[in-house]
């Protein structure tokens, strides 16, 4: 289980996930910049991902939708806002329309993902920041904390030999 710490804080409107791999940082990176590994990894394994674009540049966007068991699609989007191959990237994440027009009824949060390497293994730190601490209320009552959890494991199923 990659998940070992989460902390969520309504004062500072952030979410913490923590998570450790049995893999170098390169090899998570990797996931992150292939948009058909990331498919297998992003959101809960009942929604599998479908990226459209990816383009994991500073400026760039990652526009996606996941399907749900009865074949409902939701959209999400990154705004790419900073990259350090392979330690770290930085993104606003938002949900959209099919059209990949953002959704302005729900939170958009501002995130930094950081890979550090620690005895051949990977720390991953994921930090989300939401506009309101209504906002990052809401996307916990949305099972976000759930649905990281197990995209990061499957990260770690991907990465197994």
């Amino acid at each position: 289980m990659p998940v070992i710490n989460v902390q969520h804080d309504p004062d500072s409107r952030t979410l913490t996930i923590t998570a450790e791999f049995a893999a170098p940082v390169e090899r998570i990176w990797q996931i992150y910049a292939d948009p058909r590994q990331l498919e297998k990894v992003w959101g809960p394994p009942t929604y599998p991902a479908t990226v459209v674009d990816h383009n994991l540049t500073p400026g760039g966007r990652v526009t996606y939708f996941m399907t749900s068991p009865e074949g409902e699609k939701f959209a999400g989007y990154w705004k790419v806002t900073a990259v350090d191959e392979p330690r770290s990237f930085s993104f606003e994440d938002g949900f959209a329309d099919l059209d990949f027009n953002p959704n302005p009824d729900l939170p958009v949060s501002q995130n930094i993902y950081t890979f550090t390497e620690q005895d051949g293994r990977t720390r991953a730190r994921y930090v989300g920041t939401y506009e309101t601490a209504e906002g990052l209320q809401k996307v916990l009552e949305m099972g976000v904390v759930e649905g990281a959890s197990a995209a990061l494991n499957q990260i770690d199923a991907l990465i197994a030999p």
